[in-house]
């Protein structure tokens, strides 16, 4: 079997794809990433193939990009980029590379070109959900920034405001979808993010049912397979600076706003301030440095990457901006989290945190150096929290989850080469009769 899979963002949507590519390469597949050539490190790293999307400098713009951090102008962004740069280009890997009765589709959740390829061609495909989010649910509502959501308001409200949102994405996406769709001569589509843009054959989301359970009104071919914690470790360990760090003192606050946050200016002032007034040792994480003071006090230090999976089990605590790869990090390490949410799955994924009882979290306005210290000495003072710490690390490990989600590839394949040789052998009966 060949697998075409795409990973479009920044890290967190990376590295779980890589890291599902790398288990389906060891269980004896074929494997190419479509990703932006950014992270061809990662992905060869893993022995995987990458067939390139845009250039680097192009993620590095877009990282750059004023509205990447608005709750609703970064989406918008995102959203209207990621089509522009990627529907064409994704299709036109799909057609070179694909090979009939060899070849499962595995898209993430931003590819609407596999999508149309799939419908095209009928070929097997698996969409991926990375986070609770992109399988809205008027049972269990995910939080959403500039949506009122909660399970006490009426359904009909909820599902207004999902019409007026979808109405506004189709205005985002649609021109440019319906434009491929009609050159493949396939009927335009609206309601895009409603049901169209999922598998009708596989919707695999990479969480846990105890993290987001599943809901009567998702797609009925979900299904959940947890975490996938793969974060380099077995390629690239910790540096030396780091293991010096960690060895000269009690374990270090950290403190993480993501992997393309380039204006972090704010978190890492507050970050800094809530270190002296607890007098904690401190690890401020970002490949961008000009965010920083030019002169950190004793005790904290800068680090540009460490693996999560082998930095946290050593760590006090975490400060993050909630995005998913990061927040499940941190439930494997069983460490107690601060959250600012700031746009995307974040918000939600915050709330589902501080509902397992391991995490509080702070909007970015009232994020601040005192309120940040209060919420940190709670939590490392808190006997239940630590408790819930490690109740939820208990029941997460590295592997189960990627050989599930194998499995559920391997069975998709299975199936639809099994309906593809059915139909032949149909045909082959009607043309002899």
């Amino acid at each position: 079997m060949r697998l075409l899979m795409t990973a479009l963002g920044s890290y967190g949507d990376v590295y779980p794809i890589v890291g599902l590519g790398a288990a389906m390469l060891a269980r004896g597949h074929q494997v190419a990433i479509l990703t932006n050539p950014h992270f061809r490190g990662v992905v060869e790293s893993a022995g995987l193939e990458l067939l390139p999307l845009g250039t680097t400098e192009q993620y590095i713009e877009l990282a750059h990009h004023k509205d990447l951090w608005h709750p609703f102008y970064g989406p918008t962004m995102v959203l209207r980029t990621t089509t522009e740069m990627t529907l064409r280009p994704i299709y036109d890997h799909l057609e070179l590379q694909y090979q009939p009765g060899e070849t499962v589709f595995v898209a993430h959740g931003l590819d609407l070109a596999s999508r149309v390829f799939q419908e095209k061609h009928d070929v097997p495909m698996a969409s991926i959900h990375l986070a609770p989010l992109g399988l809205r649910s008027f049972h269990e509502s995910p939080l959403m920034f500039g949506m009122l959501m909660a399970d006490w308001l009426p359904r009909w409200f909820r599902q207004a405001q999902y019409w007026l949102a979808d109405k506004y994405l189709d205005r985002l996406v649609a021109p440019e979808l319906n434009k491929l769709r009609k050159e493949q001569r396939l009927p335009p589509v609206s309601g895009i993010f409603r049901s169209w843009y999922f598998s009708p054959q596989l919707v695999l989301g990479l969480f846990p049912d105890w993290f987001a359970a599943s809901q009567p009104d998702w797609p009925a071919n979900t299904r959940l397979s947890g975490f996938p914690l793969w974060d380099q470790s077995e390629t690239q360990g910790m540096a030396e600076d780091v293991l010096q760090f960690l060895d000269a003192g009690e374990p270090p606050l950290v403190f993480a706003p993501g992997s393309a946050m380039t204006s972090g200016g704010k978190f890492f002032a507050a970050a800094i301030e809530a270190c002296q007034r607890l007098q904690r040792r401190g690890m401020l994480l970002t490949k961008y440095p000009d965010q920083l003071p030019r002169d950190l006090p004793s005790g904290v230090q800068h680090f540009s990457f460490v693996p999560f999976s082998q930095l946290l089990p050593r760590a006090a605590a975490l400060v993050h901006h909630g995005g998913i790869g990061t927040s499940a990090q941190a439930l494997a390490a069983g460490v107690p989290q601060v959250v600012m949410p700031m746009a995307y799955d974040q918000l939600d994924n915050a709330n589902r945190l501080k509902r397992l009882g391991v995490a509080q979290f702070i909007h970015r306005h009232k994020f601040r150096g005192p309120r940040l210290a209060k919420s940190l000495d709670k939590l490392l003072r808190s006997d239940a929290t630590q408790k819930n710490c490690q109740r939820w690390a208990a029941k997460l490990d590295a592997n189960t989850p990627l050989a599930e989600a194998c499995e559920q590839l391997e069975e998709l394949f299975s199936h639809q080469n099994s309906q593809a040789n059915t139909k032949t052998d149909r045909h082959a009966v009607r043309n002899a009769r």
